[in-house]
């Protein structure tokens, strides 16, 4: 991330829960004909992928603000004088937690869904798996701040700000105490993450030194982890917490 989103005094934060999200693939399926001589012979996926996404597009309304559908068309025809007969579209669902994004994923599928019934297509329905919300250990967080800490940087405290962003870490943390700290980059003109600028600003040597130091401190995060019996204790409640008793 660009150090810009942490302030000035801080090179990164010592921890926040990422969003849930998994992905919904939409094949449709028509029937060729001429799209001049005999259009009224052809079903169109195109129009069936179309209708889909406005119908999306429409849903976004409804939506929370901590909510996110976004898409990609992957596969689409390539000639004008043809009804499309085979179309592809993929979306990803966030939310803020699991049940969240299924319940949106939900409504994404019935507009999917209604692209095939207003065209008279067919439609397949694939899902991923969910990468799930990432559950917050704050002494684990807090452990983590002090080692960067013992490196002369500083890291701000865990806070309730989301990442807007899903990882597969969520998964982890959900099952066991987790840490995904935070470490900013300095970048020229403050672009995000998932663009040429930041992409080149990660191959400095200032971006290098950074992620030694927190490779750095996740190694004596976790070895204090072994040998704190309190931190480890700590830990754990956290997680049990975290977790409503579970």
């Amino acid at each position: 991330m660009s150090e810009e989103e942490f302030g000035s005094n801080f090179v990164g934060n010592a921890g926040r829960s990422s969003i849930a999200c998994y992905d919904i693939t939409a094949f449709y399926r028509g029937v060729s004909a001429h799209a001049s001589a005999s259009p009224w012979e052809g079903v169109n996926a195109l129009d069936a992928l179309v209708t889909g996404y406005n119908s999306i597009s429409m849903l976004r309304q409804q939506m929370r603000p901590d909510e996110r559908v976004h898409g990609a068309i992957l596969e689409a025809p390539t000639v004008t004088n043809a009804i499309p007969e085979i179309t592809r579209v993929k979306y990803s669902i966030r939310s803020r937690t699991m049940e969240g994004a299924r319940a949106l994923g939900d409504r994404v599928r019935k507009c999917l869904v209604a692209g095939a019934i207003a065209t008279g297509c067919t439609v397949e329905l694939e899902e991923t798996q969910m990468y799930a919300d990432l559950v917050v250990n704050a002494p684990l967080c807090e452990s983590f701040r002090e080692s960067v800490g013992e490196q002369g940087a500083r890291l701000s405290a865990h806070d309730d700000v989301l990442i807007p962003g899903s990882t597969d870490q969520g998964n982890v943390s959900q099952l066991i105490p987790a840490l995904h700290g935070l470490i900013g980059i300095p970048v020229s003109d403050g672009a995000k993450n998932h663009t040429r600028q930041f992409t080149a600003a990660a191959g400095t040597s200032v971006a290098h030194d950074r992620m030694i130091m927190a490779g750095k401190a996740m190694a004596m995060t976790g070895w204090k982890l072994m040998v704190d019996e309190k931190l480890y204790g700590n830990v754990r409640n956290a997680f049990t917490e975290a977790r409503g008793g579970k």
